[in-house]
């Protein structure tokens, strides 16, 4: 059981809508590596956790490409993509990229100290490999595809055709591609990365998400339908000491 988030198996938003996230065999040769990105020591315990029963189960239809996204501002979405794509990075996955689409908001690049010159919106709307769009972070084994020099208009550009096509072009070139994306109860880029990706994990804080909204949330995603591949509740507080709650 995790300290800093939880994946939650289950859900409960209401007696009749549960969101799931089906249990499967995990990878033994998974480790729980500390990931060191910028400036931030993620613990792996609860990104290992996330990456076996969501990222790899052992099946041939395992997700390659899936959209992290909070139901409001401040659940802490990019911190848990971080974690996630550093742990696949960690355990030999690579290559791995993270794609900042959170163009309201963008935080990747100061998080993982990556420059910003140019990133998505200039892949949408230049050519050139998608690659070059893309910053290595510490190695070869991680990237960043930062936002790029974003316009009023640049969130548009995640319904296009263009989209697709570039998205597709980074499934060839990396291994797994995980994308921080806005809140859902505020705009709808989410929504239009999920017709493109495998599926999406939805990121809810505890103690301050409202039960309401993360049924409005979960209602939006299955009526477009958009897999939902799991939930994890972030910031979650124990009233017990550290080193006693592990042992539990």
């Amino acid at each position: 059981m995790s300290r800093n988030f939880q994946l939650m198996q289950q859900l409960e938003i209401d007696s009749s809508l549960a969101v799931t996230e089906a249990s499967a065999p995990v990878r033994p040769r998974l480790e729980e590596t500390p990931v060191r990105l910028g400036d931030n020591r993620w613990a792996s315990e609860e990104a290992l956790s996330l990456v076996q029963r969501v990222i790899l189960p052992q099946s041939d239809r395992s997700p390659r490409m899936v959209v992290f996204t909070g139901v409001n501002h401040g659940d802490g979405c990019t911190g848990v993509c971080t974690a996630v794509a550093g742990t696949l990075a960690a355990n030999g996955l690579a290559p791995i990229c993270i794609v900042e689409a959170n163009f309201r908001s963008p935080s990747l690049n100061s998080t993982l100290g990556a420059g910003n010159h140019r990133g998505l919106v200039d892949a949408l709307r230049k050519e050139g490999p998608i690659r070059s769009f893309a910053n290595p972070v510490g190695s070869e084994s991680l990237w960043l595809l930062p936002c790029g020099m974003h316009a009023v208009d640049s969130a548009n550009l995640l319904s296009s055709e263009r989209a697709r096509e570039r998205f597709a072009e980074l499934r060839e070139e990396f291994s797994f591609v995980v994308i921080d994306a806005p809140p859902l109860t505020k705009y709808t880029d989410a929504l239009a990365l999920g017709q493109i990706a495998d599926g999406l994990v939805l990121i809810l804080e505890a103690e301050t998400t409202r039960r309401e909204a993360a049924q409005v949330a979960v209602t939006t995603l299955r009526s477009s339908k958009i897999p939902i591949l799991g939930a994890v509740l972030n910031k979650r507080k124990f009233p017990i000491p550290a080193p006693i709650y592990k042992l539990l």
